[in-house]
């Protein structure tokens, strides 16, 4: 209780350091929270999406399938093996069709793949039942992304043209029956999605399918031959991209934190250098060298419980402003080829603020105990003459 009573003395009667040294160190505990808040809200809004949009409860590919490997897709394709038929049926599977085409919006040609998916699936967030064929006319879906890079809208007519499983290539005039606006761009760019019967038939492969999306209650059993990918799989590169988010995001906190600390230290050792006859006084009293460290140390650790303090005080209103309304991400940022939606909305989890908390303590704990140990080579005698040591 002493060494806390002389150390809040002492932190108070330095002025202008001690407010210097808690609001850099404020700055740099609120700035960490924010920015690992960030990146985890992206994590959980990324997440999120990818699975209501794309990959369902994981997907069964074809052998012959690989999503970045275009020449692949001719061949990937076969009927849906029929232990999982019944999947099918009951809603649990949603089987997509895919192959390469070619559009040719406002006469300019454009690659394609043209995605098929029944109308009627409810695993994914694909607005499917604008699918649904009306009045002869052939209907597709197209994200925001895709309408913007062709320049095309509901309504508008767009002329296809592809090969058929014989190599023979065929063309049809499609109708645009929706825009979607989805933060996933894997199922957007380039990708014109239409009923999967009329793809079948477009490509002559009635009954097959290139993978099956799975939805929930569906349990991956017996060797179909198809490859069941989980999320561990299909959400890899994602994990990894925000793994070397937070890794780089500890370069730019790391540096706030050491300015911080560096300024804790020098307090402490200018502290040392000036106080040295109230060190031997102290030890002339009987207090051991050790219990005089500890009040120092307790000083860098005060300073820290002080900075977390007034860190709440201005930035818990802060960040649950930017929790509740969003960080608005660049324009640009939507076609890095992975989900990012328009406003990332932080979230701060308890284990974060709290590791986050005893980082920023045992830092300012720890760089006040070092110059602190000098103490104990003092001389009380020389620190009672004032004589620099």
């Amino acid at each position: 209780m002493l060494a806390f009573k002389l150390a809040f003395k002492n932190i108070f009667g330095a002025g202008y350091r001690t407010i210097l040294n808690i609001a850099v160190l404020s700055f740099a505990f609120v700035t960490i929270i924010f920015y690992n808040g960030v990146i985890d809200g992206w994590n959980q809004q990324a997440r999120r999406d990818t699975i209501e949009w794309e990959i369902g409860q994981g997907q069964l590919w074809h052998p012959s399938y690989d999503p970045l490997d275009y020449f692949s897709y001719q061949d990937a394709h076969g009927p849906i093996p029929e232990a999982l038929q019944a999947e099918v049926s009951a809603g649990r599977l949603a089987p997509i069709l895919v192959a390469q085409a070619s559009a040719f919006p406002q006469g300019r040609m454009q690659g394609v793949l043209l995605k098929g998916i029944p109308p009627g699936q409810s695993i994914l967030k694909i607005p499917t039942a604008a699918l649904e064929e009306q009045d002869g006319q052939v209907p597709v879906l197209i994200g925001k992304r895709m309408a913007q890079s062709i320049k095309m809208k509901e309504g508008d007519q767009l002329l296809l043209r592809w090969r058929d499983k014989n190599g023979t290539f065929d063309a049809l005039e499609v109708t645009i029956a929706g825009v979607f606006d989805c933060n996933v761009p894997t199922i957007d760019g380039g990708q014109v999605w239409l009923p999967l019967e009329r793809l079948q038939d477009m490509l002559g492969m009635p009954g097959q399918a290139t993978l099956l999306v799975a939805g929930e209650g569906f349990t991956p059993s017996g060797d179909t031959g198809w490859a069941f990918k989980g999320h561990g799989y299909l959400l890899a590169d994602l994990n990894k991209i925000i793994q070397s988010k937070k890794g780089g995001s500890g370069v730019i906190y790391g540096l706030l934190l050491i300015i911080a600390l560096l300024a804790i230290f020098d307090t402490q050792v200018l502290s040392i250098f000036r106080r040295q006859k109230e060190i031997g006084t102290y030890i002339a009293l009987g207090m051991t060298r050790w219990q005089v460290v500890g009040i120092f140390t307790v000083e860098g650790t005060t300073y820290s419980i002080l900075a977390i303090l007034l860190g709440a005080l201005y930035g818990g209103p802060l960040l649950w402003y930017l929790s509740e309304v969003g960080w608005a991400m660049p324009s640009g940022s939507q076609d890095i080829g992975i989900s990012i939606a328009d406003k990332i909305y932080p979230v701060y989890g308890a284990g974060l603020i709290v590791t986050t908390v005893l980082l920023v303590v045992v830092s300012a704990t720890l760089v006040s105990f070092l110059p602190a140990r000098k103490i104990a080579k003092l001389r009380p005698t020389d620190a009672l003459k004032g004589k620099i040591q």
